[in-house]
């Protein structure tokens, strides 16, 4: 893990209007990290990522992101597109007012694609199944060549095969590109495997560490109110 800082907030307070989310947050994320958010629903994962991707304002406090590239959970229904198309309409803000790609634009898709596993680039999107779709909208963040990429439940769709595929793919691009990748997510068990360190979130702030150093302090208990390495079934 690379020690340069991506991602830095300070005593960030997100939210919406007068209602705050999750106060006073204060991290820093380093290049070449996958961090997973984890924490109960409501507890303010999706508002944090859409504040850190400046598409809501913070309600106080201050934070600084590289550029970054966002991935959502919304699920595209694109007609009459192939994957290739998807993964190129990254390239779209760096090209000419014209929207020509050059050769480095194909070359730079070519790369993302054979970095995600995107082998039928002829295919259309809409026919994919949903771990495919989701590897290609990987793929088209990784096209923007961001340092910093967010993603919203990536793997909400999938069943365990692909979500185990989709995390093992963002860890290998965060430590092979040197990327910073914050995902939000619920996979409790596959964060604790995969994730370099953890944002747990609870109402009673953030806490930024390594599964392990978190599990230790108890912290996991303390956020989801229970116990839940021990849970008597």
């Amino acid at each position: 893990m690379n020690t340069a800082v991506s991602i830095s907030a300070r005593h960030l307070s997100v939210g919406y209007d007068t209602k705050v989310v999750q106060p006073d947050i204060s991290f820093d994320l380093h290049k070449g990290e996958m961090v997973c958010m984890l924490g109960r629903n409501g507890c303010g994962k999706s508002t944090l990522l859409r504040t850190l991707a400046k598409l809501q304002p913070p309600l106080s406090g201050t934070f600084h992101i590289d550029d970054v590239a966002v991935v959502l959970t919304d699920r595209l229904s694109l007609e009459n597109t192939t994957i290739r198309e998807v993964v190129a309409m990254g390239r779209y803000p760096y090209t000419s007012f014209l929207g020509t790609l050059t050769d480095e634009d194909q070359r730079i898709i070519d790369n993302a694609m054979e970095a995600t596993g995107c082998k039928q680039k002829n295919a259309m999107f809409n026919a994919m199944s949903d771990g495919e779709k989701q590897r290609v909208l990987i793929a088209k963040a990784l096209a923007q060549q961001t340092p910093v990429i967010l993603l919203d439940e990536p793997t909400a769709h999938l069943d365990l095969p692909n979500r185990i595929l989709i995390l093992k793919l963002l860890r290998t691009l965060a430590h092979d590109r040197n990327k910073t990748i914050l995902i939000s997510t619920h996979e409790l068990e596959l964060a604790l495997r995969l994730a370099d360190r953890i944002l747990l979130m609870s109402d009673n702030g953030a806490e930024l560490d390594t599964p392990d150093n978190l599990r230790q302090r108890d912290a996991f208990t303390r956020a989801f109110g229970m116990n839940i390495f021990d849970l008597d079934i």
